[in-house]
Parts: structure tokens; C-alpha cells; sequence
């Protein structure tokens, strides 16, 4: 199974952290002022207090007034400890309700985070600062939560291997998104709101060349390493845990609707007999 089939099956469960009902009502009682400084705050905070020249510089495809927007005005708001609590009582919270409190306490869930975990800890640090910095934190005990810090882990060394084959291929933040957009048909104006671009800014580049489809392939080279250390039977299980997962949070999810990353785990994983 190639990388972004196993990237559909983690990435919905990570989603929860920032686009749920109950992410947001975790940031706004720290004082987040809307919901994109809770977004920064939350996951900014395993990097500590970061600058917004860091995180312009590891998100990469933010505009930096969107950045400065939230940064640094969200440490005075709350520590990064604080974030790093309001996202875990968010995520815990956000599965309990789309998994349901039987659903979160199922043995696959527990057997899910073992093989996740081991994944997450093969993916080589090197180079992957967002990677690295969730990596460094206290994995949570409940299963349903630890199985979430390794997607998490496994997510952000995926999009840090994105950022460092863009970086290569000459492609810019606002370039990749206009390319990106025009590939995969997303509305201009869609991408530009939801990464903070203006009109301008997204015509110096819209007609840019740029090869997406070789760094798509450098993107699953770089995030091969995990599921080669899981090897072919722990993988292939990996899959049949999470299918049912991502298609259950992703059918219950509003984030999952319409999406910058033009993910559709309901359309690209549906399997005969599934149902919610």
C-alpha cells in the first residue's frame, strides 16, 4: 500500500486536534481570540513560545499576516503547557464523541496505538522539527489518546518531508497552494481565505510552473521509513484497524467536508458493508 493511502487512514484521526466543536471550546476558554490563534497556539506549543518567523518557516504555506495575527500574542493568552492541555482535553473529548465512550475504550483502538506508536518512533527525526518536537512530549496512557499522539507524530513527519521536497523543488507557500489547487480543482478563493493569501499575492504565482506530482513522490519517499520498520503484516494490520476509524470520524466531521488538502476519506476509503 503506497503512503498516501496509509496517510488517509491517520490523517482524520489527527484532524480532531484543531477542527471539532470541542478543540475550539478548549482554546476559547484559555482566551484564544478566535479559533485560528487556538490552531497556532496548539500546534506551535511542542516548539515552546516559537516566534512567527519559526512558524511561518515550519507551516510553511500560511501567509505571515496570518501568522502574526495569532503569534505572538497567543503566549500571553496561555503558556505552551497550557495549549499543549487545552488540545489533549479537546482531542479526548472530540473521539469520545465520534467514536463513541465504547468505541474509544475498544481493544482495536489499544492494538492501533501499539502499531502506531512503534511506527511513529521509526520515523527519523532528522530534519522534521514538528515531528520531533511532538515526539519529545509524555505519550498519553489511554490507548484512544496515545493512538492519536502517534498519528500525530506520524502526521507532522509526513508534512515536514512535504516541506523540505517543496523547499527543493524551487516551490514557494502561496505557489504550492495555487498549484495545488489548480490540480486537485479547489476554489482559488477557498485556499486563499484558508491560508491567508491575498488576490495579488496569489496572481504572482498562480501561473508559476511546478512539478507536484515528483514532489508528491519525494513526500512518500521521505515517509516510507515508519511502515518498512512496521514491515508488511504490521502495516497491513495498521490498515484494517484504522479504515474503520477514519471512515467513522471523517463521516462525522464537518472539517472533513471541504478541506484545503482536498482530503475525502468517506469517497477514497469507502469499503463494501461500511456504514456509520
Amino acid at each position: 500500500m503506497d503512503a498516501r493511502q496509509l496517510w488517509l487512514r491517520f490523517e482524520p484521526y489527527h484532524d480532531v486536534t484543531y477542527f471539532t466543536p470541542e478543540s475550539r471550546a478548549a482554546t476559547d476558554a484559555l482566551g484564544c481570540k478566535g479559533g485560528w490563534m487556538g490552531y497556532f497556539g496548539m500546534r506551535a506549543a511542542p516548539l515552546g513560545a516559537a516566534s512567527p518567523e519559526l512558524v511561518e518557516a515550519v507551516f510553511y504555506n500560511f501567509a505571515p499576516r496570518m501568522v502574526r495575527r495569532a503569534l505572538p500574542d497567543a503566549w500571553e493568552v496561555a503558556t505552551p503547557a497550557e495549549f499543549l492541555r487545552a488540545r489533549l482535553e479537546g482531542v479526548d473529548g472530540a473521539l469520545r464523541r465520534l467514536l463513541g465512550e465504547g468505541g474509544v475504550d475498544a481493544p482495536e483502538v489499544a492494538e492501533a496505538a501499539s502499531l502506531a506508536r512503534e511506527a511513529a518512533l521509526a520515523a527519523p527525526p532528522g530534519g522534521r522539527p514538528l515531528a520531533a518536537a511532538n515526539r519529545a512530549l509524555d505519550w498519553p496512557e489511554q490507548p484512544h489518546l496515545a493512538l492519536w499522539h502517534a498519528c500525530t507524530i506520524l502526521r507532522e513527519a509526513r508534512g515536514d518531508g512535504h516541506v523540505a521536497a517543496l523547499v527543493a523543488a524551487g516551490i514557494g507557500p502561496c505557489q504550492a497552494l495555487a498549484l495545488y489547487a489548480r490540480e486537485h480543482s479547489l476554489d482559488p478563493a477557498y485556499m486563499r481565505a484558508a491560508r491567508g493569501w491575498t488576490v495579488e499575492e496569489w496572481e504572482e504565482v498562480a501561473d508559476l510552473p511546478g512539478d507536484l506530482p515528483s514532489v508528491e513522490e519525494a513526500t512518500d519517499r521521505a515517509a516510507a521509513a515508519p511502515w518498512e520498520a512496521l514491515g508488511e503484516t504490521g502495516t497491513t494490520r495498521f490498515v484494517e484497524l484504522m479504515t474503520p476509524l477514519a471512515l467513522r470520524i471523517a463521516a462525522a466531521n464537518e472539517a472533513m467536508r471541504v478541506n484545503p488538502m482536498a482530503l475525502d476519506p468517506v469517497r477514497e476509503l469507502a469499503v463494501p458493508g461500511w456504514n456509520t
